[in-house]
């Protein structure tokens, strides 16, 4: 991905001085200029979250939030260890919240719980994948990060994306559930049973057959001097 950015600011840089040499100075330092004032934006916004998500832990209200979601938890992420629903659960608050920031740390020790196990990593679980899912869709109630850039922008009404952000929240968070439930149970579900196979004889099987071979000529040998015996 690094690579990938590298390319492109290459090749708009040298299309810019073909274009606009003149401007071309003056556009890197107006992109700097904004993206360091995005990035001390976002770190005040991240910094006030990752507060909040102490005090939380501070207070331990985290384990009422987590006995809150626990049913929830528990149906979609079958089978799974304590630790690891706990950190699901707190990275779902954050999500809720809008907090992509808190929630990314809070995702990343959930994986590292899920796969505790000591797997090699060449296969995700199923609930490794749901949780990738479901955080891709990002279900969110309030976008407090995007409302604060809103309202740092000059926005008049920067919490009108609510219904909005909501409604599509919802849309995308149950098509993935949906589609990983169905793509599971598909994967999962058991192939017909083969035929079959008819036992193959054995070494031992073959040398009786050899064995009675003998007798069975000399039988039907002494039945047909018999028959002819008495025909004659």
């Amino acid at each position: 991905m690094n690579a990938l950015f590298l390319i492109i600011t290459v090749i708009s840089l040298a299309i810019l001085t073909v274009t606009a040499p003149d401007s071309v100075l003056g556009i890197m330092i107006d992109g700097g200029k904004s993206s360091l004032d995005l990035s001390l934006k976002m770190i005040a916004i991240y910094s006030v979250w990752m507060a909040v998500l102490k005090i939380i832990e501070k207070t331990r209200l985290d384990k009422k939030i987590t006995s809150l979601f626990e049913p929830i938890v528990n149906f979609m992420y079958k089978n799974e260890n304590k630790r690891a629903k706990a950190y699901v659960t707190m990275n779902m608050t954050a999500n809720l919240l809008g907090m992509g920031g808190a929630a990314t740390p809070l995702g990343i020790k959930a994986i590292n719980e899920m796969n505790r196990d000591g797997r090699d990593g060449s296969a995700a679980t199923a609930n490794m994948i749901m949780f990738f899912v479901l955080n891709a869709t990002s279900l969110q109630f309030i976008p407090a990060t995007v409302i604060a850039l809103r309202a740092s922008a000059g926005s008049a009404k920067p919490a009108d994306i609510l219904v909005p952000n909501i409604t599509a929240s919802l849309i995308s968070a149950g098509t993935g559930f949906l589609l990983v439930k169905l793509i599971s149970k598909f994967k999962n579900k058991p192939k017909n049973a083969p035929l079959p196979r008819q036992p193959s004889k054995t070494a031992s099987e073959f040398k009786n057959k050899e064995k009675a071979s003998p007798q069975t000529s000399r039988t039907a040998f002494e039945s047909t001097k018999k028959q002819g015996a008495r025909h004659g």
